[in-house]
């Protein structure tokens, strides 16, 4: 799972995308609720690609804009499927996340300690994602996918032991076109887990003044659910 994440720099995405990013005044942290940038298919210029402003978390036409503190995850096994995240799907509503990096949990101290994910080289982290619009208000909202981690070297390190091992999905440069047109949806391999090798993690604790002006996401629906 991932509810906490630093969107990539201007810089990183135009030179990692070819493609311009339009003035936008977004949060440098982005959680459930926030708005963030993603990368899609231009809904102007067909064979394009759009930079645009989204709330981190689906929130379908007929939800209250509270469900994105539930929906900021959508697991491949299931995202066909659930009522918040199939539409997108079948309309292959595909995006890409840009991350500098992303955050997660680990207790190995006994207690919840952030640490912070990143590429090793410095690149952005694609994640893939789904996204719906909502004609009503405008509003352009955004999942990431997950997929199963069992056995991962770096990514079986989060979360509480019990839990079922998630990281999100993410692509190379050679496969971001493919998985915005949707010819990347149907195979194996795109769902494949990222090396460890690629990745690099420390602990980057959240500080006290900051954590106060966070919210507390929910659980995710990547545990299963309703939507």
């Amino acid at each position: 799972m991932c509810a906490d994440y630093t969107p990539s720099r201007k810089e990183q995405i135009e030179e990692s995308f070819r493609t311009g990013y339009p003035l936008l005044d977004l949060p440098p942290e982005a959680w459930p609720g926030y708005m963030a940038p993603i990368l899609r298919g231009s809904q102007e210029s067909p064979g394009d690609l759009e930079i645009a402003p989204a709330m981190f978390g689906m929130v379908p036409h007929w939800a209250d804009l509270k469900l994105a503190r539930q929906t900021y995850n959508a697991r491949t096994e299931t995202v066909a499927s659930k009522p918040s995240f199939r539409n997108a799907w079948k309309r292959k509503q595909l995006c890409i996340i840009p991350a500098a990096n992303f955050f997660e949990p680990n207790y190995e101290t006994g207690k919840p300690v952030r640490w912070r994910i990143e590429r090793a080289d410095g690149a952005p982290v694609a994640i893939a994602g789904i996204w719906e619009y909502r004609p009503a208000d405008q509003l352009l909202s955004f999942s990431m996918l997950t997929i199963n981690a069992d056995g991962h070297p770096l990514m079986q390190r989060f979360h509480k032991p019990e839990d079922e091992k998630r990281m999100v999905m993410i692509l190379d440069p050679g496969q971001y076109q493919g998985w915005l047109d949707g010819s990347l949806m149907t195979e194996e391999d795109a769902y494949r887990q990222y090396p460890a090798d690629l990745l690099i993690a420390q602990p980057d604790p959240m500080q006290p003044r900051s954590r106060a002006k966070t919210p507390t996401p929910t659980p995710s629906v990547d545990q299963g659910g309703l939507f």
